[in-house]
């Protein structure tokens, strides 16, 4: 029987002891409801209140971050079909130098900071609040209608993809204490493709990426719960975990093989929890209820739950069967 709160139970397993039993979250978007911000509040508090968590990971539409700059979406209202994208704020390396940086009253993210403040309203104060934001080298990457474009940019006009960045930076140092002060525990600080050598180097991203990163890491204070997503294949976790993110939380695709296994992470993550386990494209999509029951079981026979929250690798598909997350649910 749980005897801990959500809070408690983190903050027990996030300081490396043991809890009362294994905590898990998981998320996911709902497209059809995220245009607005009392959409995402409804979704969110939805699916929390079905499944019970043991933090909340608020899933905004993956854009938000720069409509203010221009980039317009074409809404989808099917629950499973991302929304489309036009006009890109960035279309030339001439663009990062203009780029103006924006204030937290700029309409989409006001609502945003509004969704985090409805959602810390409407749920229980014990039940930990994470707000998605990315890296500045993601946003900047989500400026250009082809990512091949940036990294061009990067290699070839650098100067001026760091003046971008630094704008993006200012931008969103101020929005992350904003979140502070809406009523979010902490970020869920992805990288999305970008931390990865897919995309970039290691020297690459330790100049365009590293510096940016830790100024909004820092601009959430030393007390937030965060949790730092490095997210796509061949990823830089290892690199990363060297450094000082201020993550209590680490998340990843454990399960792709390029990247570093679940059972081999303790060897590089030292502090605090490692989140994952559940192949959310695998096992968790295509197994009946009775074999995620027995899979789970076997996640936790060979586990320490003071190092490991219950998840998916990256957010989990739309379409993923409610009754396999009961399944989980069910079995903590």
């Amino acid at each position: 029987m749980s005897t801990l709160s959500h809070r408690e139970r983190l903050q027990t397993i996030t300081a490396g002891e043991k809890p009362d039993r294994f905590a898990a979250s998981f998320w996911r978007h709902f497209f059809h409801a995220e245009h607005h911000a009392e959409g995402t509040v409804e979704a969110m508090l939805g699916f929390q209140k079905q499944f019970d968590w043991d933090f909340m990971k608020i899933n905004p539409r993956a854009d938000y971050h720069v409509e203010g700059w221009g980039l317009t979406q074409h809404w989808s209202h099917n629950e499973f079909k991302k929304h489309t994208k036009g006009n890109f704020p960035i279309k030339s390396a001439d663009d990062w130098v203009t780029l103006k940086a924006l204030s937290t009253s700029t309409p989409v993210l006001a609502e945003h900071l509004k969704v985090v403040s409805e959602i810390r309203k409407g749920s229980d104060r014990e039940l930990p609040v994470l707000m998605t934001l990315f890296t500045p080298l993601s946003i900047a990457g989500r400026m250009v209608e082809d990512q091949q474009m940036l990294v061009d940019h990067i290699r070839m006009e650098p100067a001026k993809v760091e003046i971008g960045l630094r704008t993006i930076t200012d931008t969103f140092a101020r929005f992350v204490s904003e979140l502070r002060n809406a009523g979010a525990d902490g970020l869920f600080y992805a990288t999305t493709q970008w931390a990865s050598s897919d995309r970039l180097t290691w020297e690459e991203y330790e100049r365009f990426g590293v510096p940016y990163d830790l100024e909004l890491v820092r601009a959430a204070e030393n007390d937030a719960l965060n949790l730092l997503h490095v997210c796509s294949t061949n990823n830089y976790l290892e690199e990363l975990a060297k450094l000082d993110y201020n993550a209590a939380m680490y998340n990843w695709d454990s399960f792709h093989p390029t990247n570093t296994p679940l059972e081999d992470a303790h060897n590089i993550i030292t502090t605090g929890a490692l989140v994952g386990g559940v192949d959310h494209r695998g096992w968790l999509q295509n197994s009946t209820p009775e074999e995620v029951t027995v899979l789970v079981d076997q996640l936790k026979s060979g586990t320490d739950p003071s190092r490991l929250i219950i998840g998916p690798g990256c957010s989990i598909p739309p379409e993923t069967p409610l009754e396999n997350l009961k399944a989980i649910r069910d079995r903590l």
